[in-house]
């Protein structure tokens, strides 16, 4: 159903825009699946939540993570059915670990510095994680974003140090370190998908 509402609005799109090729109505439709995706899977994912008496918390988790997961990027799962298990199993398995770990305050402090180190050393790496049919092929787009998943990732770990919250602050930790995990070249590979400079080429000769 949304492939058909999808196709037909890129459709729609080309007649408005002659100019718009093959290439690029592929990249529209893309973004549409992703956009008009959202709405089910996001809905989807607050009734399991309800279901399983983390609402709350998986809302919390779904709004603290938007803006590093927009800025780091991270693969995407090939289906909707996919990526609708692929999103609860991602913050219902995060909610329930954080409400049932309890960490001594120097572990939770090694952790949190273990995670900041890693967290840095892969956004230098791999952010934004851009895919082959959402490619950001832009430097000056790219180092923007990085920057800013850079100060999200830092921000987010500094505040879980305050945070007396035990599960909150889990959250957090717990979160920004798995999303961290989707940007990485392992994740790409174990779900078959590919960087932008992958299939477009080095980015450093893109537009600035």
């Amino acid at each position: 159903m949304i492939d058909k509402i999808c196709t037909f609005l890129t459709n729609k799109i080309r007649k408005e825009m002659p100019e718009v090729d093959d290439e690029r109505a592929e990249v529209i439709n893309y973004g549409l699946q992703n956009i008009i995706g959202e709405i089910p899977k996001t809905f989807l994912l607050f009734i399991i939540a309800f279901l399983l008496n983390m609402l709350k918390e998986v809302v919390f988790m779904f709004l603290v993570l938007i803006p590093y997961r927009g800025a780091s990027g991270g693969f995407h799962l090939k289906t909707h059915l996919g990526c609708i298990l692929g999103t609860a199993i991602f913050y219902c398995g995060i909610v329930f670990l954080s409400q049932n770990i309890i960490l001594e305050e120097v572990t939770k402090y090694i952790l949190i510095g273990i995670i900041w180190i890693f967290g840095m050393i892969m956004i230098k790496l791999y952010a934004p994680a851009d895919t082959e049919n959402v490619p950001i092929l832009s430097r000056k787009e790219r180092r923007k974003k990085q920057i800013i998943a850079y100060i999200l990732f830092t921000i987010a770990l500094v505040v879980t140090i305050f945070i007396q919250n035990n599960t909150i602050s889990n959250i957090l930790l717990f979160g920004n370190f798995v999303q961290t995990l989707t940007i990485t070249k392992l994740a790409y590979k174990l779900t078959k998908n590919k960087y932008g400079y992958e299939v477009y080429g080095d980015v450093s000769t893109q537009n600035v």
